[in-house]
Formats: structure tokens, C-alpha cells, sequence
């Protein structure tokens, strides 16, 4: 079976929670051929433990290399990578795979009103601008 997970899915794996939903999340996962894994289910992923379970940022990113170091796990890797960096350094996940995604599909430079997304960026050498 090939699957798309859904952010709750990787949330009950990650966080065992609930005794029979984090079950069924682990034979799932465990079980699939392939397990696609869309960026936006990182972004949701980061920031409700983040935000809801105060989870530390370097937790999140170990748990996010585990997944892609997975044998039947796809993601878009160079996105992943690129959120990776930024929250790595105290960001956004989400702002960093924006940017990467924004630059892929043409953009030339990453604008935000978010000053620390923009310096973050910035420190990476990419191009972003600070809108104010």
C-alpha cells in the first residue's frame, strides 16, 4: 500500500498519546510500501508541537530526520532540508520550505514581515527583503 500521512498520523507516532491511535499510526507507517510525506504536513507537524506541546526545536528536527532517513518515506528532501536550516537556527520551519518553494518555482527573492525570517535567510545567503 502507498500512502499520503496526514499531520495527526505522524503527530500520534511521534507524541504516543493515545494508546490505539498511536497504534494504528505506527503499523500504518510501519506497514505502508511508500509513505508520502507533502511539506505542508511538516509545517503542521513543527508547529503543533511547537506550539501546543512546547516540544524544543531541536527535538522536532531529529524527529523530521528520522522520517526521512525512513526507508519508505518520500518527501520533497531539498524543501525539507531548506526548513530544516532555518529552524535549526531558532526559526520557522515553515519559512525556510517557503522560501526553497518560492525559489523553485521562480521567485527571485523571499519577502516577509517576519524580521527574523528574513535575517535568517539572509544568514543562509538567499535573497529576502524585510517589507515594513
Amino acid at each position: 500500500m502507498k500512502i499520503a500521512a496526514d499531520t495527526n498520523v505522524l503527530l500520534r507516532d511521534a507524541l504516543q498519546d493515545d494508546s490505539v491511535q498511536s497504534r494504528l499510526a505506527r503499523k500504518v507507517l510501519e506497514s505502508a510500501e511508500l509513505v508520502v510525506i507533502p511539506v505542508p504536513v511538516l509545517c503542521e507537524f513543527v508547529w503543533v508541537l511547537r506550539q501546543a506541546y512546547k516540544r524544543p526545536a531541536l527535538e522536532i528536527a531529529n524527529s523530521i530526520r528520522v522520517l526521512m532517513d525512513s526507508s519508505n518515506v518520500v518527501m520533497n528532501q531539498p524543501a525539507v532540508e531548506a526548513g530544516l536550516a532555518v529552524l535549526d537556527k531558532g526559526g520557522d520551519f515553515a519559512d525556510g520550505a517557503i522560501a526553497y518553494e518560492g525559489h523553485w518555482l521562480g521567485a527571485e527573492e523571499f519577502v516577509s514581515f517576519d524580521k527574523q525570517a528574513v535575517s535568517l535567510l539572509r544568514s543562509q545567503g538567499k535573497q529576502a527583503r524585510l517589507l515594513s
